[in-house]
Parts: C-alpha cells; structure tokens; sequence
C-alpha cells in the first residue's frame, strides 16, 4: 500500500473513533511532513484522497479540517469508449450552434469555456494597455515580429524553468493565443490526411483544428483523473500511422485529468522511440489547487519532439489572444509558418502583459484566482451531489475550471438535456461537441470559473430536476 494511502487510512480511522472532532484543523503540510518524516507531496496525496472520501475540506488561506458530516464523494465518470480506428472529424456544425449560445447574456454560462471576466485584473491591464500604446514608436513595431516581444519571451522563458523544463527564451514563440500555437503546430508537423492521435474526450478546437486542416482523428481512451491511457497510445502506434498526437496533460479539457509525472515521463519516451512529435496544450497547468505547478510533458523532452502550447487566456488576459509555442526542433519551421500566416501577434498587448507581469502582481493575481476556482469548483459538487439523481458521475479536478459529467442510465442524451435547459435559461455543454464523430452521448461539461451565486445554484437545480434516472441521492464512490 502507497504510504500516503496509509497516511490517509490513519487519520480516517481517527476521525471515525473521535480523536479529530468536526471542524478541528488538520496540521499542515509542512508541519505533518516535518514530523512524519515524509514528503511534502506524500501529505498532499494523503489530504486529496481524505477529500475524496469527504472527511475533510480544505477552506482558503486556512488549512484542511475535519469536515462537520462525511460529505458523500461523488463517482467518477467512466473511461468514454474511443474511436479506434481512423476517422474524419464531424463536430463543426454543433460546434457554431454551441457557441452562438454562448452569446446570450441571459443564460447561466455553465456552458461556457471562459472563466468570469470579475476573476482578473483587467482594469490593470487595460491601464498597461493604454500605456503600451502610448509608448509604442511605429519604428519599433519590428519587436513584435516572429518571435516576439523580448521581455514576454523571457518572463515565459523563466516560468519554465522554475517547473523543470529547460527552456530559452529563443525557444518561445509568441501566437496569438493557444489556438493559433496548436493550429502551428499541427501544420509543421502534419500534411493533409494525415493521422492525428488524440484523447477521448477531446477539447473541441482540438477537433476544429484537425477536421479545417484536412487530418484524421484516432481516439485514445483517457479517464478523467489520469489522462490519457499510454498503454493503449503504444497499441494504436502499432497498429497504425500515426503522424502527431495532440494532448492536454495538465487539466485536461473537458475532462479536468492530470497525467502523473510518471505517466508523462513515458508518453514522452515513447513517442521519442518512435519519433512521433507531441502536440501539448498547457493552457490551465497555471490554474492549479496544490502546492505546486505540475510540471509539462515538456520538461521531460530530451529529443525536441515536445510541441509545447500555452497562453495567458485563462491565467490573467482573456481576450487578449496573447499564447506561445516552444517547438524543439521544429522551431524554425513553427516561425516560418507564423510570419505565413499572421505575421505577428498584437505588439500593444504583447507588451501591456509584459509589463503587468514584471510589475503588477502576477503572482498574487495568480494566488487567489486559483483560491477562487478551487472554492467555486467545490461549490459546484455540493450543488450536483445535492440535486442530481443516483448514479450521476462527476469528476473532481485538482486544476482548471471544468468539471466532466456522465449523466445516469435512462436519463435524456446530453443534447436532448440540452434542449431543456436552455429553455429554462441554463447552457452547457454537451459531450458529443468533445468527439471527432458526435459520441459521448451521455457526458457533459461544466464551467465553475464564475464566482457562485444562487443563479448558478438554482441553473444546477434545473439540471438535476430535468435528469432523468433514480430519485435516490448520488451514490459514493471514493
């Protein structure tokens, strides 16, 4: 038995006998580490697994505590069956219909892939941004040219290697946000009818970009806590001709999964022997509930054959499509293709972030943004546990803003829930718009990257009123 599991079976049995009463305060990390004598992150697998089980609770800024009533730890979503074999991708259509709802202010956004607008520093940055205009001499606008702003690529640069990854700042490329750095990377890595492989469920501009490029999709199963399934990538490397492979290790969109170190570790070398080039999307590894950022599969690049995406979309700018590329050794191509297509990325906003992250508190801005959705997420769960019926799977991230959901057998599809709920003033978004050919029915996705409010948790009772399935309350699974 892992010792955190041991750890974790410790202190369950001394709340069940009393000896930690409701609401008393778990010692810290550091604090249990030190006289343990035992890891730092062996204490945090401890206290996430307690969490899991419902005996704790972590409250910001404060701790973990015994919590008041074992909260009832809802199951997971089971591993979405994958499309195995090569396919052309067909979510375009629901794709724009699910956008265009996106657009009604009037809805609940918990359909929505943006985090709330309240939740960043924007008044500071705009500050920033009329600064960088009024600075900016057109004589200089050559800075913002492939690869980008200097002083960015160097906060970026630096970023990296504090997680492990050794990167320079000749490494980065700026893009116009991730989208445009995964479209890049799918270009110089790929030809038309090639054969992309990639999680099921996939983040859908994933399957936009592969689908308007002209490539196939091959599904490799993932779960929604662990990721991909690198035992199962090997077999399809086998079997077929796999051109890329396109994954989110670090808080998987839509699923929120966490690849562990060691899983990365070998989709890295595995690919590396095969020299099959990996596509990362980083884009939420900032947004983070533990003690440290994850690392990427990047860090463990040996060979240049790591792709790496990321963007200050979600972590302080959205809006500002202000993203990177760190291409190995495809980097001078991934700079040829960007002055191809569009030359630069915006030279104002490039440089209004720089300056907010050298002098306007990144940092902290980072802190309680991640506080915020880690309190919000938990909200979200106690909502689901509390309306929906038994059976109803959610996952439960450690990062990110999305939460996964299979809904119950004999419940309405998610597109039929769908219907209902917007009809009721509620979005959300459906899992077929996370399959190359319209699967997973029976999951959707959630956002808690807005503050909660009795809106959200009266559009969370619609959800569960319209589920269909048992009436009793959602069953545990630890």
């Amino acid at each position: 038995m892992p010792l955190y599991s041991e750890l974790a079976n410790e202190i369950t049995r001394q709340v069940q006998a009393g000896v930690l009463r409701a609401g008393e305060r778990l010692p810290s990390v550091r604090a249990l580490s030190a006289s343990r004598s035992i890891s730092q992150s062996t204490v945090m697998q401890a206290y996430y697994l307690l969490e899991d089980r419902g005996l704790i609770s972590t409250r910001p800024r404060s701790g973990y505590y015994v919590n008041a009533k074992p909260r009832r730890p809802l199951a997971k979503p089971a591993t979405v069956a994958p499309v195995l074999e090569p396919a052309a991708v067909l979510v375009e259509d629901l794709l724009v219909q699910v956008l265009e709802h996106l657009r009604d202010p009037t809805l609940v956004p918990l359909g929505s892939a943006f985090p709330s607008p309240l939740l960043y520093p924007l008044p500071k940055l705009a500050q920033q941004l009329g600064a960088a205009a009024r600075r900016v001499d057109p004589r200089q606008i050559a800075e913002g040219l492939p690869p980008g702003h200097l002083e960015l690529r160097r906060h970026i640069a630096r970023r990296y290697l504090e997680c492990g990854a050794e990167v320079g700042i000749d490494d980065v490329v700026v893009t116009s946000g991730a989208a445009e750095a995964l479209q890049l990377c799918l270009q110089v890595t790929t030809r038309p009818g090639d054969l992309v492989a990639l999680e099921a469920p996939a983040f859908y501009l994933t399957l936009q970009a592969i689908q308007s490029m002209g490539r196939r999709a091959v599904c490799i199963p993932a779960c929604s806590t662990q990721g991909m399934d690198v035992a199962a990538l090997a077999r399809a490397i086998e079997t077929q001709p796999v051109k890329a492979v396109c994954a989110m290790p670090n808080f998987q969109n839509p699923t929120g999964a966490l690849m562990s170190v060691d899983a990365k570790r070998e989709l890295v070398a595995l690919l590396a022997r095969h020299e099959i080039p990996l596509i990362e999307d980083d884009a939420y590894a900032e947004l983070y509930f533990g003690r440290e950022r994850p690392p990427p599969a990047k860090a463990f690049d040996q060979h240049g054959l790591v792709l790496h995406c990321g963007s200050f979309s979600k972590c302080l700018a959205p809006g500002y499509r202000v993203g990177w590329a760190m291409a190995g050794r495809y980097s001078a191509a991934l700079r040829r293709q960007k002055f191809l297509s569009t030359i630069s990325t915006n030279v104002i906003a490039q440089a209004a972030i720089a300056e907010f992250v050298k002098y306007g508190g990144y940092e902290l801005h980072l802190r309680r943004l991640r506080s915020a959705l880690q309190s919000q997420r938990d909200s979200l769960l106690r909502a689901v546990t509390r309306y929906f019926p038994a059976q109803t799977r959610v996952s439960r991230p450690e990062g990110g803003y999305f939460v996964w959901m299979q809904l119950p057998p004999g419940s309405d599809e998610a597109l039929q829930l769908l219907r209902l709920c917007l009809a009721d003033g509620v979005s959300l978004a459906p899992g077929p718009l996370f399959s190359p050919s319209g699967h997973c029915e029976g999951y959707l996705r959630l956002n808690f990257g807005h503050p909660w409010t009795a809106d959200f948790e009266r559009a969370v009772q619609t959800m569960g009123r319209h589920v269909q399935g048992s009436a009793v309350a959602v069953q545990l699974e630890a």
